[in-house]
């Protein structure tokens, strides 16, 4: 993807973020005079919370998405059936956090189109000089489903909940070294203190839809949520009926533009191909997370449309640091050099997917330094490295991965290429149950294994993946890797506070994994959904999350 900026017209926080009596003008004389990008101001700006006219600068894809239209009828959508209970506390599954987000909201909104931050249930936010306490000012008269007035006290609670280590709280993998629990304090009804273990200038984004956990609930929630889908949105639950489907109606008394279907239907599914059936067979009108492998013939079929977004959603190859065979970083290279990227993204995705340079750091981030080279498919210097490091003769391993989406087919390709410089590999092709495990060293064949293929979904910003996979304490880090100046690098570019020195750490950071190479990264592939051609306006983004309060089916 073609870099929307440069160093050059990159622009600090400091250089943007208001003083005492003055607004945003600084930037947009910026932006008017051709030192700042569209993308870096709407960046910059949803970062620090400002709100710029959409007539300056273009309505964005959400903005035309929320045309006049008329208000009534149902929204038919074929949906995955989640993996589980349907609770925002440990949600982890695309299709439950897709049903949490039409009824929850969250403080902000991710701009996946232009990884700019919209206000949402907060109306602006900003830090301290040092980037290490953030205030956020909250909408007012807003109400969650249950009549109850939003204010700072359920906000606290929410975000003490997802922080406390004692919970079962999935987002303690985003939040954990960023968040302690009690950290976030009510100074009045409308405004919030977050109190960080650490400087982080990107942490507008752990509070957002980025952070699909985050929706705001009461103060006084007990559970369980399946019974309610408590929120504050544009839709309220119907019905909610386990491994068949839900429903939900419009809301009169939301806060904001009221929605225009008066109902969304979703139906579950077991897989795409039974998704595909049911939209063929119009029996739905929309489905998400759509993979080009499973339904090439969708592509080309006028009765639907089938619309896309970059991502930073990918497939993460590790490679164990610490395993006999994987130890020495040369044998890592060559596996990494065996992998041809270009043909994996023409075959798999139909060019819907970007190469990848075995680092977090995708195209779609500003942060990303994309002058490092890219790595390239060389099968005479793998094959050097191969001797090299001793093991000419190459050696048996099993690859151990996960049903989903296209991994199986792209596990093949790695045991297909690897056979060129002598690794000899055995599938082993797990339920994801059974892959992930408890998701813990020792008791997960995810973390355990010496060679592994794990899906990795969007982020607006490179944080979580640059931390929980591959920092020597990290959550996930299934390759095992131990680097005291990579783990350095990763605190140094989570503190930075503007772009141009993120960028400058990530080019360090890249070029540091491409001589380890503890993971292959062999791309970043758009999020896709597919709708019947006589619907309009869905909004969707890259982690999977869908907004039907200005979709219409037409005749």
């Amino acid at each position: 993807m073609k870099k929307s900026s440069t160093d050059a017209h990159s622009l600090s926080l400091d250089a943007i973020r208001p003083q005492a009596g003055e607004s945003g003008n600084h930037a947009i004389d910026e932006f008017k005079a051709g030192r700042l990008s569209r993308r870096e101001l709407l960046r910059h700006a949803g970062m620090l919370g400002f709100a710029f006219s959409t007539g300056m600068l273009g309505m964005s894809g959400a903005a035309r998405a929320q045309g006049a239209g008329k208000p009534g009828g149902t929204i038919r959508i074929a949906h995955l059936t989640p993996a589980g209970a349907v609770d925002p506390l440990t949600v982890t599954d695309a299709s439950g956090l897709a049903l949490i987000n039409q009824t929850g909201e969250f403080l902000i909104d991710d701009d996946s189109e232009h990884l700019a931050l919209r206000p949402a249930l907060a109306l602006s936010w900003s830090s301290n000089a040092k980037g290490d306490v953030w205030t956020f000012k909250l909408r007012p008269n807003v109400k969650f489903h249950d009549g109850q007035t939003m204010t700072a006290k359920d906000v606290v609670a929410t975000f003490n909940r997802l922080s406390d280590p004692n919970a079962g709280s999935a987002a303690l993998s985003v939040l954990k070294g960023v968040l302690s629990k009690d950290s976030a304090k009510a100074v009045d009804d409308h405004t919030v203190e977050f109190h960080l273990d650490a400087p982080n200038g990107n942490f507008p984004y752990y509070v957002s839809s980025n952070t699909y956990n985050a929706v705001i609930l009461p103060a006084n929630f007990s559970g369980p949520y399946e019974k309610s889908f408590m929120g504050t949105g544009a839709f309220k639950l119907e019905k909610y009926t386990p491994k068949v489907g839900a429903s939900f109606v419009r809301n009169p008394d939301y806060w904001g533009e009221k929605a225009l279907p008066d109902r969304t239907q979703f139906s579950f599914y077991a897989d795409q191909q039974a998704q595909l059936l049911a939209m063929q067979g119009r029996q739905a009108d929309v489905m998400g997370d759509f993979t080009v492998q499973g339904g090439v013939s969708v592509l080309t079929n006028p009765q639907f449309k089938v619309l896309g977004t970059k991502s930073s959603s990918h497939r993460q190859i590790h490679m164990r640091c610490d395993s006999a065979q994987f130890k020495d970083k040369r044998v890592r290279q060559a596996l990494a050099l065996s992998i041809n990227r270009e043909v994996i993204v023409k075959g798999l995705f139909k060019g819907r997917a970007q190469v990848g340079n075995d680092s977090p750091f995708a195209p779609v981030f500003p942060s990303s330094d994309l002058s490092v080279p890219q790595r390239k498919f060389d099968i005479a210097q793998a094959k050097k490295l191969m001797s090299d490091a001793g093991v000419a003769n190459g050696f048996d391993v099993t690859l151990t991965t996960e049903k989903y989406m296209e991994i199986p087919d792209l596990a093949v390709v790695v045991q297909n290429a690897a056979k060129a410089i002598g690794i000899r590999i055995q599938l082993k092709v797990e339920s994801q149950d059974l892959y992930y495990g408890s998701g813990t060293f020792g008791k997960s064949d995810w973390l355990d294994s010496p060679l592994g293929i794990t899906d990795y979904g969007h982020r607006g910003v490179p944080n979580v993946f640059l931390n929980a996979p591959l920092t020597s304490g990290g959550t996930w880090n299934a390759a095992h890797f131990k680097n005291p100046q990579y783990d350095k690098l990763v605190a140094d570019f989570v503190a930075a506070l503007d772009v141009t020195s993120q960028k400058k750490i990530s080019g360090e950071i890249q070029k540091l994994l491409l001589d380890e190479t503890p993971v292959v990264i062999p791309y970043f592939y758009d999020q896709l959904i597919v709708t019947r051609s006589n619907v309009s306006g869905v909004r969707f983004n890259a982690i999977s999350q869908m907004w039907f309060d200005r979709a219409q089916v037409s005749a």
